[in-house]
C-alpha cells in the first residue's frame, strides 16, 4: 500500500511538472516570435460541449490540447469576480437578473445553460476557482477584466498564476501604460488593432516602438483592404499575428463557418496568405485537427 501510495504521488508531482512546462512552452512561443505553428485559442472555453465559461469548458480546452481559453469577468453585488460573459445572468444561468444586483451566495444556487439554453448540472466559477483549477495547464485570456484589473491582479499573485495571464484591447499605447503601469512588466499585453482604420499601420509601428507586444490582434472586414496581407511580411520576425474566426467581418471572411467549408480557404488562408500564428476560434477541435493535419501543432 506504501509502495502504490509512493507511485501516485511521484505521477502526480510528474503531470504537474508537465503542465507547467506546457505553460512554459507557450510563453516562450510568444516571447522568440515563433512562427513554426500557430497557437490556439477557445472563445469561452469548449462552449460548444460545456457551458460557457465554466469549470468544463476549460477542462476540455485543456484535453483537446488548447494553448489558451478566453474567459470573460463579471463582478457581483457584493464584489466576487466571475466567469460570465454577459451583465445579465438571464442567457447562460437558470437565474435573471444584472449580475452586479445579485450576491454571489444567490448566483451559487444557479446552473448554467448550455449553448441550447437547457439547464446543466454546471455552476457558475468564481475567478479564483478558474485561476487555480487552469494553473499550470493553459495560458488565460482574460476579456471585460480591464475594469477591475487591480482586484484581478490580486487574485493572480494569490494563486500564483500571473505568468499565464494576456490581457488585449484596443486601447492607444498611452492609455494602456496609464492603465497597467509597471504590470506590463509581468503580464502579456496584446493589442487590438482595426486594419480599416485610416491609421492602422502607425498604430502598429507606435506600439512596436513603444512597448514590442509579443503580438497583435488584427481586425478587416473584406480582403478589398490590402493591410493585412502587407503586414504578414513588415511583421514577420518582428511580432506575432493573432485572428478571430468567430465571425466574417473580424477575418475578412476567412471565419470558423468558412473554414467548415473549405479549410485551406478559411484557416489556411489567415496562416498561408496572412501570417497569422495565433487564431481564436469558436471550433478549437476543428482548427486543431486542421493544424495537425498540416504539422502545424502538437
Amino acid at each position: 500500500m506504501k509502495k502504490m501510495t509512493l507511485v501516485l504521488l511521484a505521477l502526480l508531482c510528474s503531470m504537474q511538472i508537465m503542465a507547467q512546462e506546457r505553460v512554459e512552452v507557450i510563453r516562450k512561443k510568444l516571447f522568440s516570435c515563433d512562427e513554426s505553428g500557430v497557437i490556439v485559442a477557445a472563445h469561452r472555453g469548449d462552449w460548444r460541449n460545456y457551458p460557457e465559461n465554466s469549470l468544463a469548458a476549460i477542462d476540455n480546452a485543456i484535453k483537446m490540447g488548447v494553448d489558451i481559453v478566453e474567459l470573460d469577468v463579471q463582478r457581483t453585488k457584493d464584489g466576487v469576480l466571475i466567469l460570465m460573459h454577459d451583465t445579465s445572468l438571464d442567457r447562460t444561468t437558470t437565474g435573471k437578473g444584472k449580475v452586479k444586483e445579485v450576491t454571489m451566495d444567490s448566483i451559487a444556487k444557479l446552473n448554467l445553460k448550455n449553448g441550447c439554453a437547457i439547464r446543466t448540472i454546471h455552476k457558475v466559477p468564481i475567478l479564483e476557482e478558474a485561476l487555480v483549477h487552469a494553473k499550470g495547464k493553459i495560458m488565460i485570456n482574460l476579456d471585460k477584466a480591464d475594469r477591475y484589473f487591480e482586484e484581478v491582479y490580486a487574485l493572480l499573485k494569490k494563486t500564483g498564476t500571473t505568468n499565464q495571464l494576456i490581457m488585449k484591447g484596443n486601447k492607444s499605447y498611452e492609455k494602456v501604460k496609464e492603465q497597467y503601469g509597471d504590470y506590463l512588466k509581468e503580464v502579456i499585453y496584446m493589442p487590438i488593432v482595426n486594419l480599416d482604420k485610416e491609421n492602422a499601420e502607425e498604430q502598429i509601428e507606435s506600439f512596436i516602438k513603444d512597448m514590442h507586444p509579443v503580438a497583435f490582434e488584427l481586425l478587416y472586414k473584406t480582403d478589398e483592404n490590402p493591410l493585412p496581407r502587407r503586414l504578414k511580411d513588415s511583421l514577420k520576425g518582428r511580432t506575432l499575428i493573432w485572428y478571430n474566426t468567430l465571425w466574417d467581418t473580424m477575418a475578412g471572411a476567412h471565419d470558423d463557418d468558412a473554414s467548415l467549408q473549405d479549410f485551406d480557404k478559411g484557416y489556411g488562408y489567415l496562416i498561408d496568405v496572412l501570417g497569422a500564428r495565433m487564431i481564436q476560434t469558436d471550433r478549437p477541435q476543428f482548427l486543431l485537427d486542421y493544424l495537425r493535419s498540416r504539422n502545424l501543432h502538437d
